[in-house]
């Protein structure tokens, strides 16, 4: 994950190795302070990261920002439950935003642990179906 992420995340006690992610799912999550339908959706996505990760770690997040400036960031940020890339790192920012196509924030994606795209749908997902699209997130590892 470090080629994808750079070495190193934010996390909300300190820096968090990017090849320490071990969940069974990891999603990048393009948002951003300014945007109302982030702003709606990401407190639904905190309460279904808090559930699902309830018993064991299932889901790691990993928050990429579209905020204009630090500020936004860190305000944002703070609503999350998850690991950030750090504000400062534009350029991969803009690179994961052109690998993942990402044409329109919120945008939720499942990785593989080799950083491919599995599944771009992960919003609707857990919009539509809270921890039950688990099971089609499996799927989309398997194929």
């Amino acid at each position: 994950m470090e080629a994808l992420f750079g070495p190193t995340l934010i996390g909300k006690s300190g820096p968090v190795p990017a090849n320490s992610l071990n969940a069974r799912f990891v999603l990048v999550y393009f948002s951003a302070h300014w945007c109302p339908p982030c702003r709606g959706f990401t407190p639904k996505l905190d309460m279904f990261y808090n559930a699902v990760n309830s018993n064991a770690k299932q889901v790691e997040i990993v928050y990429v920002s579209r905020d204009k400036t630090p500020d936004q960031f860190n305000e944002y940020y703070s609503e999350m439950s998850w690991l950030a890339l750090p504000f400062e790192d534009k350029a991969r920012i803009a690179a994961l935003g052109t690998r993942f196509q990402v044409q329109q924030i919120p945008c939720l994606v499942l990785i593989d642990n080799q950083g491919n795209m599995k599944r771009n749908t992960c919003r609707m997902d857990v919009t539509n179906k809270g921890p039950n699209c688990l099971a089609d997130w499996e799927q989309a590892l398997t194929r």
